[in-house]
């Protein structure tokens, strides 16, 4: 299955199941927009956490009417953080929404020991993209939460974020370990790396999907540029997962996409006990819509394997 667009994550969704998400300091205008939004077409239901009479004001300055009821008075935005955290392990909410707060101040309610959405797994930050200048979705991990993941969390990032895919009918997603180059380098440890992340994928020891490396980005997303490199796998001009080598690689390449390139992007933070939808605070209605989308893609696919 190819899924070419956010729009159609939106129509694979099954309509009888409505999420609720808790929103973290909802008073920025383009955050309870979306939620708004999602809420009409019958997406989402919604709690929000804030200073009350702020996120009355916000729904008024963008001509919104919200139901004060769902509204949680906090004067913070740690209290918010924590008290949008506290709605979902109560199971009021199911899934976590970034308002007007910094991301800092999220996850540390979101990572807390003994309060947060820890589960044992290690937590990660993907961005999926959707861009005229590629023929489906693709997701960049992780360029938020990991400085410089070792192998073995480089392996579990790629097998949540694989989840992901699965959740929303990619069967076997095709996965990149994003290097400069494409040839191994004892110098560029992360060469070495890919190239053992490909061998464990070939071991059975990742499974799932098909995973190359290393192999360069332009190889990743370009047919053309593989042909004439003759560089020759499934993977190359047809990814659906590019890891990066680490934080500062995938932050940067994530926000050349969305700033420079105008790229659609989504982003949710996987691992924990649900889904943490995130998205910078200067990005579009629309990109926060899809974060929410891919939160409730998440949820829902885990439900159809808990009924399967």
């Amino acid at each position: 299955m190819v899924i070419k667009s956010f729009a159609q994550i939106k129509q694979n969704m099954r309509a009888n199941i409505r999420r609720t998400v808790a929103v973290a300091s909802a008073v920025e205008d383009k955050t309870l927009e979306a939620v708004l939004r999602a809420h009409d077409e019958g997406l989402v239901d919604y709690l929000l956490t804030g200073p009350v009479d702020e996120i009355k004001a916000t729904a008024d300055r963008i001509g919104r009417v919200i139901d004060t009821e769902r509204i949680i008075d906090t004067k913070s935005d740690d209290e918010s953080a924590a008290k949008a955290v506290e709605l979902i392990r109560a199971g009021e909410a199911d899934f976590l929404q970034k308002g007007l707060l910094h991301t800092s101040a999220l996850l540390k309610a979101v990572v807390k020991r003994d309060t947060g959405l820890r589960c044992g797994k290690m937590m990660n930050f993907v961005a999926m993209f959707q861009t005229p200048f590629y023929h489906k979705l693709f997701a960049l991990t992780d360029g938020g939460m990991q400085i410089a993941p070792t192998l073995e969390q480089k392996k579990e990032i790629i097998e949540s974020t694989v989840e992901l895919f699965h959740s929303f009918g990619v069967r076997e997603p095709k996965v990149a370990c994003m290097c400069a180059v494409e040839e191994i380098n004892p110098k560029m440890p992360e060469t070495v790396e890919a190239a053992e992340l490909k061998a464990m994928n070939q071991r059975g020891e990742i499974t799932g999907c098909i995973v190359e490396g290393p192999i360069s980005f332009d190889l990743s997303m370009i047919p053309k540029t593989a042909g004439v490199k003759k560089f020759s796998s499934p993977v190359a001009g047809d990814t659906d997962i590019i890891l990066a080598p680490g934080i500062a690689a995938g932050n940067m390449l994530i926000k050349s996409l969305y700033t420079f390139g105008g790229a659609l992007m989504g982003g949710v933070v996987l691992g924990g006990i649900c889904p943490v939808s995130m998205t910078s605070r200067d990005s579009a209605v629309e990109s926060r819509i899809a974060s929410l989308l891919l939160s409730c893609s998440i949820l829902n696919g885990e439900k159809t394997a808990e009924n399967e």
